[in-house]
């Protein structure tokens, strides 16, 4: 079995899978990662020359690859959940932890983030973030086995809270 995490930029997924990941003697795969590996940029470039779309072509290719591998620690992007055949992929092998953090907590962690382009284009950073999470909230909650709240906890209490619920 997989464990997967899910939710916005900025609510601690790589950091955490990092630690779990450690803890638990497993592989942590990052599907932005593994992304950025095979086309062989960045996902601002990605995004630049092929668009949104292409950019979910090839995470709906990853995550689906991953579903067919057991005991790793998956961090995914922000918007994995907005395919639901990702979903459908991720948890047939997978349990779906759900980091959570409020606007100001992402808008602190994601401040300096240069890695990561524009998801509307035209709102204010923190305007984009209420925006963004108004939208995908309803899908993370869809997706998640589990919720775990990551605002005012060590990575150390996040990650002892998702082993608590394996």
């Amino acid at each position: 079995m997989n464990i997967v995490l899910i939710g916005y930029r900025g609510t601690g997924k790589s950091t955490v899978g990092k630690v779990l990941a450690g803890r638990l003697g497993r592989t942590l795969v990052s599907t932005d990662a593994e992304i950025v590996r095979r086309a062989g940029q960045p996902i601002p470039e990605i995004v630049a020359k092929h668009g949104w779309e292409y950019f979910r072509d090839l995470e709906s290719t990853v995550c689906q690859e991953l579903a067919t591998r057991e005991g790793l620690v998956i961090d995914t992007g922000g918007g994995a959940i907005l395919r639901p055949q990702n979903v459908e992929s991720l948890k047939k092998t997978g349990t779906l932890f759900w980091l959570t953090a409020s606007v100001e907590t992402i808008a602190m962690r994601i401040g300096g983030d240069t890695q990561r382009p524009s998801l509307t284009g035209t709102k204010s950073f923190v305007e984009e973030i209420q925006e963004v999470l108004a939208e995908r909230t309803p899908k993370y909650q869809a997706a998640a086995n589990h919720i775990v709240p990551t605002d005012g906890r060590s990575i150390g209490q996040i990650v002892d809270a998702i082993q608590s619920c394996l």
